[in-house]
């Protein structure tokens, strides 16, 4: 998941003492450029200047970004352009991201912090009762550029609650990155989890393992909920019900031992959420998974390796493709000072996508599809690939992916079971041996019920 970063992080202590208002990182002005001479301009420009500083500043915290200069060009360009369109200081402050829960921790324990608060991944879902209803948003941007994606609405509201945790103006993928060289010297592809069984297992032996994690983190615990829902089993079904102990999670473990026995080495049942990227930058794997954030990393670091790895949606089951990844979402808190700021800020962000697609790289795909229509034709070429078409696969991405929470919507109890790691631990028990698959699937299944009486007894799901 993680690649090359942007603009440096906080320190907890720095990120609290920023967020009570200690400091302004970007500070704006607006009418700058209007008016027929200097004398009028800078007049304009002082009026605007006065009547911004009796503003709320709009204060974002956000994640580092995973592309190198992502985070240059949103506090220097967008950032700063939206505030002097509006008139408004706009302060952005950056965290690590795997320090965001205790961040958003201290807000909340506060009352106090940012006007917008950035989540990676399914987390925001956790702090439903903290945060306002983001319903008057999503309409308005829907009625500006049109629907979302079903699996967007599901990762981002709560039929229990009838409410809309969060925002997300992009969703990031999880292609496989494969060594061409590799797969072409067996005449193989890894479009299929049997492809990779038995294409792994003749590159194991010439010494290129494929890496798919089995650790602690939540890199690989999402991963591996792809592969169950390539072969129909998942935690839920639509109306939150565990439905994890069946046959075809069983099988979906079954090929996961196999594919760890024959294909893999033994590191990945250690691994964290960096691990994939070193992986393929070692030159040594050949497939991982993860956002194109690790090939772009790898563009700027080794060229001629890069122009060696291709990209492939997540290999196809029985039951096809439902690869679970990154849903961006951002979150206004009950007790945000700014909300109505912020609120349009959102809905000017998610309107027109194209630069913030651009600049992330093709990371970021919008949420909003209409809002970049001709995406297609935008990665059919790209400067720094080789070959200059290698990210076309991420045009049609959102025909092979889902969200956490598959095929029900993203909820709190489904978040608990990704972040405890309940299914790396299955598919590991199994795979080292410790269980059968049966076992493992079962063991499974008695953590994960608690949970979500735990959070049906709350009516959050």
């Amino acid at each position: 998941m993680a690649g090359a970063t942007g603009a440096s992080s906080c320190t907890r202590r720095d990120f609290l003492r920023l967020a009570a208002g200690g400091a302004t990182v970007l500070a704006t002005g607006a009418g700058c450029n209007s008016g027929s001479g200097p004398d009028r301009s800078n007049a304009e420009a002082d009026r605007a200047a006065s009547a911004a500083k009796r503003r709320k500043p709009l204060r974002i915290a956000l994640w580092s970004h995973y592309v190198a200069g992502y985070d240059r060009w949103w506090d220097d360009e967008y950032t700063r352009a939206w505030g002097e369109r509006n008139g408004i200081e706009v302060t952005v402050d950056h965290f690590d991201i795997n320090q965001l829960a205790a961040f958003a921790e201290a807000e909340i324990a506060s009352q106090q912090g940012h006007d917008l608060f950035h989540f990676n991944l399914p987390s925001g879902v956790a702090y439903e009762d903290h945060v306002i209803d983001h319903r008057e948003i999503v309409e308005e941007v829907e009625a500006k550029v049109g629907k979302m994606p079903p699996f967007i609405e599901r990762s981002i509201f709560n039929p229990k609650t009838n409410r809309y945790f969060g925002f997300s103006h992009f969703w990031t993928p999880n292609p496989v990155h494969y060594r061409t060289d590799l797969w072409s010297s067996i005449g193989a592809r890894p479009d299929t989890w049997d492809d990779v069984v038995t294409g792994g297992r003749r590159l194991k032996a010439q010494g290129h393992p494929v890496g798919i994690g089995m650790g602690l983190d939540i890199e690989s615990n999402i991963t591996l909920l792809g592969l169950m829902h390539g072969f129909g089993g998942s935690v839920q079904d639509e109306a939150a019900n565990v439905v994890i102990n069946s046959r075809d999670t069983i099988e979906a473990v079954k090929v996961g031992s196999e594919i760890y026995r024959s294909a893999m080495s033994d590191e990945v049942l250690g691994w964290d959420i960096t691990s994939n990227n070193r992986y393929l930058v070692s030159g040594r794997g050949s497939l991982v998974m993860n956002s194109i954030a690790a090939l772009r990393a790898l563009e700027d670091q080794d060229p001629s390796l890069a122009g060696k790895v291709g990209l492939l949606p997540v290999p196809k089951g029985p039951a096809g493709t439902a690869s679970p990844y990154v849903v961006s979402i951002y979150v206004i808190w009950k007790f945000a000072e700014n909300q109505e700021t912020a609120k349009q800020f959102l809905i000017d962000l998610a309107s027109a996508y194209r630069d913030s697609f651009r600049e992330s790289q093709y990371l970021q795909l919008p949420s909003f599809p209409d809002a970049l229509p001709d995406i297609a034709e935008l990665v059919a070429t790209d400067p720094r690939a080789q070959p200059p078409d290698k990210y076309r696969v991420m045009a049609g991405a959102a025909a092979w992916s889902t969200n956490v929470g598959h095929p029900g919507h993203t909820n709190v109890a489904h978040d608990e079971v990704v972040r405890t790691s309940i299914i790396s631990q299955m598919f590991a028990a199994a795979a080292r041996g410790e269980a059968t698959p049966e076992e493992a699937v079962t063991a499974a299944e008695a953590k994960i019920r608690p949970i979500y009486d735990k959070w049906r007894e709350r009516g959050k799901i």
